[in-house]
């Protein structure tokens, strides 16, 4: 039997099977049977011919950050390009326009943006059909994905994409589940939880690492998750990616259907042909995106405010930031000067574990 096959039976069985206490085990199980075979389809044990695995398409990361653009064909992704970017992205009334990925960039607030046409999925990307598996491989290395919806048919295409993109690992808007796995040589499973009434219990736990083969291993939630963030966990190839839903050609419907889709959560209704809500569409970029802007300041000079650097909000300490200037810059570090939101006093000395804000400007000092 395929794994494909495979895939459908346990599918199946999961449908059919009632969602209570008694069969949270076993569904479990089933859940622990269905990740691993995903696994085994985006990774083959065999050694394979090219392609196999889940490779991208070969793309260079440029830039500061990277967005792709998913969606299904002629949704817009090809015109949103164009119009965000400059970038001439062949767009016609026929599906499958683009055939491969096309990169564009945004330059915002200083910061260097790329965004990547992706070729539209269809359903049954994830296990291999059309060109799924390398859309999605690249979905994977991006720091945003905007997913591109027809304003017709938007939940629809919303749930068969999610879908896909989870079957690949792709966690969208959620943040990684608190939750400690631990295996060990002796003591059985042991199972603690800050919650008094938890969804998973330990029955159903050992039943899921009982599918791994682990008979020994520690583990503590810090919250109420379900048992497919157990699993993600012992998978360990889950990534969480924060996702934007553009509703595009809001020309063809009504202005009561587009109020109730603006009040949506993640939501941004455009018009990639009238170029409607373009600047909201990448100002919802740049807040999803979290980064953070810090000025350079040469000794004696006024700080360089044409180029920043730019790095994520929750790594922005002054050794990432010189890191990111140059490799060998850490090593002569001594202190650096801060003026901006961080700074108590301005200047203020600090060593490599201070945190910057947006728009702060560092003077670097080396050791002589």
């Amino acid at each position: 039997m395929s794994v494909l096959s495979k895939i459908a039976e346990i599918e199946a069985e999961m449908a059919r099977t009632q969602k209570n206490k008694a069969t949270a085990g076993h569904l479990g199980m089933l859940k622990a049977k269905l990740a691993k075979l995903r696994r085994e389809l985006i990774e083959p044990s065999g050694g394979g011919g090219g392609g196999a695995k889940g490779d991208g398409f070969e793309v260079n990361k440029v830039g500061d950050a990277r967005v792709g653009m998913v969606g299904f064909p002629s949704v817009g992704k090809s015109t949103l390009l164009t119009k965000l970017t400059g970038t001439f992205s062949e767009a016609a009334s026929y599906e499958f326009t683009t055939l491969t990925c096309v990169p564009g960039m945004i330059r915002y607030k200083g910061a260097k943006i790329q965004l990547l046409d992706l070729p539209g999925i269809i359903e049954g990307a994830k296990d291999g059909k059309g060109r799924g598996r390398q859309v999605i491989a690249t979905a994977r290395t991006c720091n945003l994905i905007i997913i591109v919806l027809d304003c017709l048919k938007p939940i629809t295409h919303k749930r068969l994409i999610e879908h896909e993109l989870e079957g690949f690992g792709i966690r969208l808007n959620k943040k990684p589940p608190e939750i400690t796995y631990k295996k060990k040589d002796k003591g059985g499973i042991n199972f603690t939880t800050t919650v008094a009434d938890p969804k998973v219990d330990l029955d159903t736990i050992k039943r899921v690492l009982g599918e791994y083969r682990v008979h020994n291993a520690d583990i503590h939630m810090r919250g109420d998750y379900e048992v497919d963030d157990i699993v993600d966990v012992i998978e360990g190839r889950c990534i969480y990616i924060p996702c934007i839903y553009a509703i595009n050609k809001i020309d063809q419907i009504t202005l009561e259907e587009l109020n109730v889709m603006s009040r949506l959560p993640h939501y941004c209704p455009v018009s990639s042909f009238h170029e409607w809500n373009m600047d909201g569409l990448v100002e919802m970029v740049w807040k999803y995106l979290d980064l953070t802007r810090v000025y350079t300041k040469p000794k004696g000079r006024l700080p360089d405010w044409q180029d920043p650097v730019v790095m994520p909000s929750d790594r922005c300490t002054v050794e990432y930031f010189c890191n990111k200037l140059h490799k060998a810059m850490i090593k002569q570090f001594k202190y650096a000067l801060v003026w901006g939101a961080s700074a108590k006093h301005r200047p203020q000395r600090v060593g490599k574990e201070h945190m910057l804000q947006d728009e702060d400007i560092v003077q670097i000092v080396k050791k002589v």
